[in-house]
Parts: structure tokens; sequence; C-alpha cells
């Protein structure tokens, strides 16, 4: 399930591609048009920045604006630096792999189960962009 961080992450950065090519945008504007709770939106928009997502521009004129175009910006990547595994087992997750206490994989129909919801869900998400979310 995507976080409400998740989600609030998607609002922002849907609303940054629109905003794309005019340059860097207000935290405050964001939050205002998104109805994002500002002190949320400042710790999800510095987490993208640091993740290379954004990139920022301080005094007059500046704000945060997306890094590059929209349409190489991969949901999957979001979901991963914000929400965290793709997957619903850590025992699936490519990323975030956990072997599950006692279970073995090699005869676990949920596991098997839930690497094709994995990899389903994957086919989307990491064939999808911001782009793709923009009204």
């Amino acid at each position: 399930m995507l976080s409400k961080k998740s989600q609030y992450a998607f609002k922002a950065l849907t609303y940054l591609s629109e905003k794309y090519n005019e340059g860097p945008v207000l935290i405050s504007e964001i939050s205002k048009k998104k109805k994002i709770p500002l002190k949320f939106l400042e710790n999800i928009l510095l987490e993208l920045k640091k993740a290379g997502i954004l990139d920022s521009k301080k005094g007059k004129g500046g704000g945060y604006f997306l890094s590059q175009s929209p349409d190489k910006i991969k949901v999957a990547t979001v979901i991963r630096l914000v929400n965290g595994p793709i997957s619903m087992l850590p025992c699936v997750s490519l990323y975030f792999y956990e072997r599950c206490k006692n279970c073995n994989q090699k005869h676990c129909a949920l596991h098997d189960m839930m690497v094709e919801v994995r990899d389903a869900t994957l086919n989307i998400v990491e064939n999808r962009t911001l782009r793709d979310l923009m009204g």
C-alpha cells in the first residue's frame, strides 16, 4: 500500500511536472495548490532532492524543480525512494530482500504467488513515468 507520504510525493511531483519548463516553484505554492501540509512537504522534497529527483534554487525566483524531464523519472524509482519495497513480502523484494523466518522458499506457495504479483506490478510501475501521471 502506498503511504500518505508517497501519495503527497506524487502530488507534488505531478505538479512540478506540469510546471517543468516554467522554472522553480515555491514550496508554499505546491502546498497550497495540492493541499499538502507544508512541514510534511518540506521533508518530502528534501528527500527527493537528496536522491537527485529534484533540484532547487535559493533566493529570489527560487524553489524546487525536476532535475530531469518528467518522462525520464520512473514511478518505480519514486515509490522505492519514498515508500520502500514494491513487493508485498520481503522474501520476494528485488532491492529490499529479507529471508522470511521459518519459511522454506523452495516450497512456499505464498512466495511463488507474490513473485508473480511483484513482477506484474513492476511491469506497470517500471514502464510508467511522471509524464504518465500528469492530467
